[in-house]
């Protein structure tokens, strides 16, 4: 019978050291297996070359290194987007996106297989849930894309938890994720560089204020008309956005941090000048700032995104009533890369 093996990166630093102490082996290889996989991003444990052969042979007999198997790898027509689908090892399927910017290379990671949540918009929520991923097959995205990039000598310096699933419902392996891709014995990627976005689940936001980090937070708004956003985004029905905002508040007086909104404008929709002077109503005073972006196609889903003088004005409107946004560029689209796109599909 086959016997699934815990991932490598799903132990902390404390629990690999605890590992290694109950092997007999010195504190000191704690440090050259962090090193190995977060900074040399080395992806086979016989690549170990610092560590004594026996060694190697324990860690290959106890622990998985191969969290996620790439199945299939698109690419965008100006090659800035690039989406990979990933086979789990019990075949559960995930999508992951690379997105180059002038300045930027941001890896868009997912936290579940599927999601649960009903978004009608969103290709994800078309699919369902399948299961949450282990906080070793959050990171083993990041460092694949980390890999890739450094073939060129280039490295990832963004990441945001808004690919597949709603982070929130997956919490704990989520802050563990973060807490190894920003651990600067090993990866080290800043805090400010890193985003989590979530549908609004009120309890988390709260808790996530309490974690005491920089990790930046973007709540998928949408429309502040509560029965608007209900047939949208059913979990409305269970956070209703007037609670969502309030969570969003006690955020920014907990942890004096700005809050991201992101907002999917939908033609005909929630894009009206009525539209924008009830968004700006409702969070003005706050510290944020909105992420405008025009909806993406999904095949279930037969409304269109806003055209852009509609988004234009939209953000005019917002603006003069000093609530700074800005218009997502957008990357991937025709890939099924965007915002709301992933799928997982073969």
């Amino acid at each position: 019978m086959h016997v699934e093996k815990p991932l490598i990166y799903d132990l902390s630093w404390t629990e690999l050291e605890n590992w290694l102490s109950a092997q007999g082996e010195p504190k000191f290889r704690t440090q050259q297996i962090w090193v190995g996989l977060y900074q040399n991003l080395i992806a086979d444990f016989g690549e170990f070359t610092t560590l004594p052969r026996t060694l190697r042979n324990k860690l290959v007999a106890s622990f998985d290194i191969f969290a996620v198997t790439p199945i299939k790898t698109i690419y965008s027509e100006d090659r800035q987007a690039t989406k990979t689908l990933f086979k789990l090892g019990d075949g559960c399927l995930i999508e992951t996106v690379l997105m180059l910017y002038e300045d930027r290379r941001t890896a868009c990671i997912s936290t579940q297989s599927g999601c649960g949540l009903g978004c009608v918009f969103c290709a994800t929520g078309q699919m369902g849930l399948s299961r949450n991923l282990s906080s070793g097959e959050i990171v083993a995205q990041v460092l694949f894309f980390a890999r890739e990039l450094a073939k060129n000598r280039d490295r990832i310096t963004n990441v945001v938890f808004m690919g597949m699933g709603e982070p929130f419902h997956n919490y704990d392996h989520v802050m563990k994720a973060v807490n190894l891709i920003n651990d600067p014995r090993g990866f080290g990627l800043g805090a400010r560089r890193i985003t989590i976005s979530t549908a609004g689940i009120v309890p988390k936001i709260k808790a996530f204020a309490e974690e005491d980090l920089q990790v930046n937070l973007a709540i998928s708004l949408h429309t502040v008309d509560t029965n608007l956003r209900s047939q949208l985004m059913p979990i409305n029905l269970k956070h209703p956005v007037a609670k969502v905002l309030n969570a969003c508040k006690y955020y920014v007086e907990r942890t004096h941090r700005r809050v991201t909104f992101e907002y999917a404008l939908i033609e005909g929709v929630n894009d009206s000048v009525d539209d924008a002077h009830a968004l700006a109503e409702q969070i003005k005073g706050l510290l944020c700032h909105v992420n405008l972006i025009p909806l993406n196609p999904t095949r279930k889903f037969n409304q269109r995104g806003s055209q852009a003088d509609k988004v234009r004005t939209f953000a005019d409107v917002l603006e003069s009533r000093q609530i700074p946004c800005t218009i997502r560029l957008r990357r991937g689209i025709e890939i099924g890369a965007g915002c709301g796109q992933l799928a997982a599909e073969a």
